[in-house]
């Protein structure tokens, strides 16, 4: 069987009332499919993105050289079996891969939004969402699955939207953002911010895709140090030095080193600096609590069967964040969910890199 990969936008011209209050209207959703819908539309299984990830999933593209974000997970006879189910993924409101955001054009202005785009949260992203859903006639769903952003989007889902999905799966993610990391989205924010080619906002993306902005590299290598753990970057550079630096140059490099620039300048070839910058802020204040008495409060909410993935290792969100999760679930009686922390010590991105810990749960999960 094929991955049957097929990639879509809509447009929207309601007004998608946010959380702030503001407007955002029109708008746009990019999103992949993948598998095939059955006739009930009982096979549907949402995937949400994390921070930099986007609706590209799984498959290639006609050259490419590596797959979608979670290709080890989604495809034929693996975890998410498309031979079974119609997966969906969707870039959320305020990315820059082709849902709209700070640098798609206003309407009727035509000229990129930059810091007039409105502030999304990500109960925004999740209700931008669902109306896409309604569009397509897709009701209820059988699963929705992320990680770290796209987990609170699940997380989010299961609260907002408490009849839409049977099961929940949210991994190496929190029920709201901690100081350790919006203090990670601090450096990155900052470093962008400060650097002078980004032009207060009113960089030239192309000159940017071109000449990379140092300021977003020097964030993005900040944030890379949280997504591992001091056991991943042994395992991975221990003290290797770069074999064509000398030791006593003063810009001679570790590995480590090398690697960070590497993905740090990399990275802003490819990703918008004011996406950046608003995303993360959705991160940042993100909470499931907000607009309740109570996290408790909150949580009796929820009717999906729910699973909560942690990674032993995690340093950007914590084990016990889930774990607080569970313990509030006990608290209010709700006796459908179930925690499992997963041995790891790659750090954070466990759940992009080592799915061969988890795959087979998920499967059982999606597989009743």
């Amino acid at each position: 069987m094929s991955l049957n990969l097929q990639i879509h936008s809509e447009h929207f011209t309601n007004p998608l009332y946010l959380d702030s209050g503001r407007i955002l209207e029109p708008y746009d959703i990019t999103y992949e499919t993948y598998g095939t819908l059955n006739e009930d539309k009982s096979n549907v299984i949402v995937i949400c993105h994390a921070l930099t990830g986007s609706h590209h999933a799984a498959g290639m593209y006609e050259g490419d050289n590596k797959p979608g974000w979670w290709d080890a997970l989604i495809g034929s006879g693996k975890a998410i079996d498309t031979d079974k189910y119609f997966v969906i993924c969707s870039n959320v409101i305020g990315s820059c891969f082709g849902s709209t955001g700070p640098m798609s054009l206003r309407h009727p202005y035509h000229e990129p939004y930059r810091y007039k785009f409105p502030v999304v949260t990500i109960k925004d992203m999740v209700k931008a969402q669902r109306i896409l859903f309604d569009r397509l006639d897709i009701h209820r769903v059988h699963a929705i699955v992320g990680g770290s952003m796209g987990g609170m989007q699940a997380l989010q889902f299961a609260l907002h939207y408490p009849n839409f999905s049977n099961k929940i799966i949210a991994l190496a993610t929190t029920h709201a953002t901690q100081p350790w990391a919006i203090a990670f989205n601090k450096v990155a924010q900052e470093a962008i911010l400060k650097d002078p080619d980004f032009k207060q906002g009113y960089y030239d993306p192309d000159i940017i895709k071109e000449q990379s902005l140092s300021g977003m590299a020097i964030g993005r290598m900040a944030g890379h140090i949280s997504f591992l753990s001091h056991e991943s970057m042994q395992r991975k550079f221990g003290r290797e030095y770069k074999r064509d630096d000398g030791l006593y140059e003063l810009f001679g490099k570790f590995q480590v080193e090398s690697y960070l620039e590497y993905n740090g300048y990399n990275f802003t070839k490819w990703f918008d600096p004011l996406t950046y910058l608003y995303i993360t802020k959705a991160i940042n204040i993100f909470d499931l609590s907000r607009g309740y008495d109570s996290l408790q409060e909150a949580m009796q909410k929820i009717k999906a069967e729910l699973h909560l993935i942690s990674f032993s290792n995690d340093m950007l969100f914590k084990s016990y964040e889930m774990k607080e999760l569970d313990n509030v679930l006990n608290e209010v009686g709700n006796t459908n969910h179930h925690y499992l922390e997963v041995e790891s010590d790659y750090g954070h991105d466990a759940f992009l890199v080592e799915v061969e810990k988890f795959d087979t749960y998920i499967k059982e999960v999606l597989n009743g």
